[in-house]
């Protein structure tokens, strides 16, 4: 009795490694499949800012810098002198970020 068991229990690990042994074939055919797919698809650039959410949307980003532009462009035309055209450029810039964060706020 005890010999029909174990030559039962052999024929089910013989046939349950044959089971896993096709299995990891599979995978392993899939994967390498997966792969070679991979690397032929042309791939689009990545739009991301570097971080998985980023902080600001897109059009606030474009909020912002029609802003800014807009405030340079006021300086430049109705500011007379170039040394103070300049100057106030200079703080806009140096300025927009703060003044970024104070209006929009982090989240």
């Amino acid at each position: 009795m005890s010999k029909e068991r174990a030559i039962r229990r052999a024929a089910r690990e013989a046939e349950a490694a044959a089971a896993r042994a096709a299995r990891e074939r599979t995978a392993a055919r899939r994967a390498k499949r997966c792969a070679m797919v991979g690397r032929l698809t042309p791939h689009r650039p990545d739009r991301r800012v570097g971080r998985l959410f980023p902080r600001r949307s897109r059009a606030e980003r474009t909020f912002i810098v029609v802003i800014f532009a807009a405030a340079v462009f006021l300086v430049w035309v109705t500011v007379d002198d170039l040394a103070t055209r300049i100057a106030l450029t200079a703080t806009l810039v140096i300025v927009a970020p703060a003044i970024v964060v104070l209006a929009l706020g982090r989240r």
